[in-house]
């Protein structure tokens, strides 16, 4: 169902042209996806772009390419939120803005697209608005994930991953064939900080602090549909699609 392509615009910038533009959908569906640590959104993302044929705008891909783009092919925008990121810095929201400004053209593409990762504040939703009135394009929904915060922690804290070739097993969902063993390389898996039990509820309480202002903004505008993501990542799927705006 899943369909990968690269969005060179998106993440590259305003100059190269996408390789692989979407084919014009008769309903082409415009979406913000939110949803937490774990509570499986990539996933979601990946089924929608395969049914709606829409683009996956993802900003954190775009700071990871970033990383790897040669000096002169680096916008200013790009140079700053680098230079964010190199502090160890949260990017703010005027170059997370500039950034998502210079790749405007995605906001037009005849598929459609899933916004992931953007807007993250409030301040970041006035601006994209302002953007999306700018083209003359409307958001049909806001997708947001939800998903007990006990759910999100079994989920991540059943988490291991091999040190060696970055394989990653769950102890419940996908064990290796041999306790704690990598199946691929051999090697002891362990389990990332980020993923213990006591570091996943930080993130949740973080988000769950960080986001609610978003869905208050987004749900005052009519926009915002919550959608629990306690099952099988197919059965979740087909809520969505359920619920989706005709």
């Amino acid at each position: 169902m899943a369909v990968k392509r690269e969005r060179s615009t998106w993440l590259k910038g305003p100059k190269p042209p996408c390789k692989d533009k979407p084919a014009a959908q008769k309903r082409p569906y415009r979406l913000i996806l939110l949803g937490a640590p774990g509570v499986g959104k990539g996933t979601q993302a990946e089924f929608l772009v395969g049914r709606l044929g829409a683009c996956h705008l993802s900003t954190g891909d775009i700071f990871r390419a970033a990383k790897s783009l040669p000096d002169c092919e680096r916008t200013p925008a790009i140079e700053e939120a680098l230079a964010h990121m190199k502090r160890g810095e949260l990017v703010p929201d005027e170059t997370v803005v500039s950034l998502v400004r210079e790749r405007v053209d995605c906001m037009t593409c005849q598929g459609g697209f899933l916004l992931d990762g953007f807007p993250r504040t409030v301040a970041q939703a006035e601006a994209l608005e302002d953007i999306l009135k700018s083209q003359k394009v409307k958001l049909d929904a806001v997708l947001n994930y939800e998903l007990p915060i006990e759910r999100v922690v079994e989920r991540i804290g059943g988490r291991r991953t091999c040190p060696k070739c970055k394989a990653v097993f769950h102890v419940t969902n996908m064990p290796p064939k041999k306790a704690g063993i990598c199946d691929h390389c051999g090697a002891e898996l362990f389990q990332r900080e980020d993923d213990r039990p006591e570091s996943v509820r930080v993130r949740m309480e973080a988000y769950a602090r960080s986001t609610a202002p978003l869905t208050d903004y987004y749900g005052k505008k009519g926009l915002l549909i919550s959608i629990s993501a306690d099952a099988a990542p197919d059965r979740v799927f087909e809520r969505t699609m359920k619920l989706l705006p005709s």
